[in-house]
């Protein structure tokens, strides 16, 4: 059996490096769900076509922010701030406490050397980790369900 990593919490205050918000190999769109996208186009006072016409690409038939910077920051970033922040996607309100950073290898080697909040700030206890671990869970389940 797997060791939790967190079963004793961790120490996470974000420390506006915006990494998170960079794309870097692999890993950069930010998938949206219906959710996510209603949220957002309120906050844009936007129809949701406009929304995501303004401000989406389908790749693989999934929706995402667009990727239009060379840098690859997120379209919404702004002098290392997000300029969406209060209506950001699931996707960024549950950073670091993805399913796929929670095995000791992933975190180990790749999240704690990339996001400087680790370690950083109020203990997040094992149970608040766990939540938003299933709300990214849903959310993707969402995503993936709503698939074009």
């Amino acid at each position: 059996m797997e060791k939790i990593i967190y079963e004793k919490g961790i120490r996470f205050k974000c420390q506006g490096s915006s990494n998170c918000c960079v794309t870097r190999g692999s890993n950069g769109y930010v998938f949206l769900s219906k959710k996510d996208l209603s949220r957002l186009a309120k906050y844009f006072n936007l129809s949701l076509i406009k929304f995501k016409n303004n401000y989406c690409q389908t790749t693989d038939g999934f929706i995402h922010l667009k990727e239009t910077r060379k840098n690859g920051e997120c379209i919404f970033l702004k002098n290392k701030k997000c300029t969406i922040y209060k209506a950001r996607p699931t996707q960024c309100r549950t950073w670091p406490f993805w399913p796929e950073n929670m095995n000791v290898k992933m975190w180990n080697n790749n999240v704690i050397n990339f996001c400087p909040g680790i370690g950083k700030g109020k203990l997040v206890n094992k149970k608040k980790i766990e939540k938003l671990i299933k709300i990214d869970e849903k959310n993707a389940k969402e995503i993936y369900k709503d698939k074009n």
